[in-house]
């Protein structure tokens, strides 16, 4: 069974870790399937930039065990070599509890894990450390451990020594190297698809040929060999292939799931890209639009004078559906207001402007307000919300202007997090939902079926 990259606490180098083992996998002609714990995109796309397969999300939350048991042995049954990286510390989960955290999925999935250490300034502490987490939970097996930030012969030997008597095995030391070093920003890694932020495949390798034990490392790596899952059926959906769904695809709007447009696709639903970026109109055949979460924040000079665009946007509202996430909400606003405090126009479709705040982040429990297009009175579901920015909106007052608009918004859901009390949040009215909560579509069907209704009503 193939390994999970776990640590003590975020920020410990499990990327940079499973990065360094898919390049040296690239260099030598070998297929790696990775898997990210947790909700997260950028992790995500990291993986999937080097030239290896897609890199997918194992999230029980947001998806339950039944689909992360199916995703994993379904992708990685097609290659021989697959990888899990953890996310932040080993048991870290939500709220308080390890639900739905890195080894809440590598016990669902009996996978050992190897555990990379910050070694900065310690050498028994570290052995303090890694006893800790294996006696924490013993029906976990950390069979292997990577020391990061070791840049000595003597601190290296000093760690040896430590662990010469203890039961786990040493499979490398990673001295410190701007070169491997990840470019960060405020919701985590930067996109490999800002220009000049790409791996540089070949020296990850070498790196990691040099710093490895990659002989040892991969019998960690050894896809599984069959099947031990129940496949996750969808019922029979009624598509008219007349009505594409348009997805902004471009380098401001990339927080998506892969597995959405393949189940989009796998139903028989045509699918069309389009870049706001470029600033293109939409397609006219398309009846619906996908606007996913991303960076309108980072681009809001690029977006407001992307005018094409803007523009084809506000007359697709007049007879499109449009469901929007996070950064995709954004621009349906009137403003944008940039971290220098500039004011940038969007569509002005929705009655509010956005700005910088703190960071609000984490799992969310949803409640269905109303009949919406995604979500029914008193349907339950879970979702994802991750942002630095915050939106001011007046909804009353904005239904009172019914000569330019003629829909009434109104709030879709009520969600909370952990412990936490429920707050109305969202926007939506038939034609229309937009909200700071991602989803996960493919593995909600009841989502998936309103969704999907939605989009193949004439309006």
């Amino acid at each position: 069974m193939p390994c999970v990259i776990s640590s003590p606490s975020t920020d410990s180098g499990k990327t940079t870790l499973s990065l360094l083992i898919s390049c040296w996998a690239f260099s030598k002609g070998i297929k790696i399937q990775t898997f990210k714990v947790g909700p997260d995109y950028l992790d995500q796309q990291q993986l999937s930039s080097i030239g290896q397969p897609i890199c997918r999300n194992l999230d029980i939350f947001l998806s339950g065990e039944e689909w992360v048991l199916e995703s994993f042995f379904k992708h990685s049954l097609k290659y021989e070599f697959s990888l899990i990286e953890g996310a932040m510390g080993l048991f870290d989960g939500l709220g308080a509890t390890t639900y739905s955290s890195t080894a809440n999925v590598a016990k669902l999935l009996n996978a050992p894990i190897i555990f990379i250490v910050n070694a900065t300034g310690q050498v028994a502490s570290l052995l303090a450390t890694v006893r800790g987490f294996r006696n924490f939970d013993s029906d976990l097996s950390i069979a292997g451990i990577i020391f990061n930030n070791v840049n000595s012969d003597r601190h290296k030997n000093l760690i040896e020594e430590v662990f010469k008597n203890e039961d786990i095995e040493v499979l490398g030391f990673l001295p410190s190297d701007s070169k491997i070093n990840l470019n960060k920003a405020n919701l985590g890694l930067i996109s490999p698809l800002d220009k000049g932020k790409e791996i540089d495949v070949e020296y990850f390798a070498s790196f990691a040929e040099k710093n490895l034990d990659v002989f040892s490392l991969s019998k960690f790596l050894i896809s599984p060999q069959k099947k031990i899952f129940n496949s996750v059926s969808f019922d029979d959906f009624k598509i008219d292939k007349t009505k594409p769904i348009a997805i902004v695809e471009d380098k401001i709007f990339h927080f998506q799931y892969p597995e959405t447009k393949e189940f989009l696709s796998e139903i028989g639903i045509p699918l069309i890209s389009w870049s706001i970026y470029d600033d293109e109109e939409i397609p006219h055949e398309a009846s619906s639009l996908i606007i996913p979460g991303g960076f309108p924040e980072k681009y809001a000079d690029h977006i407001s004078n992307s005018r094409k665009s803007l523009n084809s946007l506000r007359e697709f509202r007049k007879n499109g559906f449009i469901y929007a996430e996070c950064g995709g909400m954004m621009i349906l606003g009137d403003w944008i207001k940039d971290e220098n405090g500039k004011t940038h126009k969007m569509s002005g479709i929705l009655p509010f402007s956005s700005k910088k705040s703190k960071l609000t982040v984490g799992y969310r429990y949803i409640e269905g307000l109303k009949e919406t297009p995604i979500i029914k009175r008193n349907q339950l579901i879970r979702g994802h919300e991750f942002h630095y920015w915050e939106i001011e909106n007046n909804l009353s007052e904005f239904n009172l202007r019914k000569a330019e608009h003629h829909n009434k918004l109104d709030y879709p859901w009520k969600i909370k997090s952990w412990e936490a009390e429920y707050k109305n949040e969202g926007m939506f009215d038939k034609k229309l939902h937009a909200s700071w909560i991602h989803l996960h579509l493919p593995s909600s069907p009841e989502v998936a079926k309103n969704f999907i209704d939605a989009t193949q009503i004439d309006y």
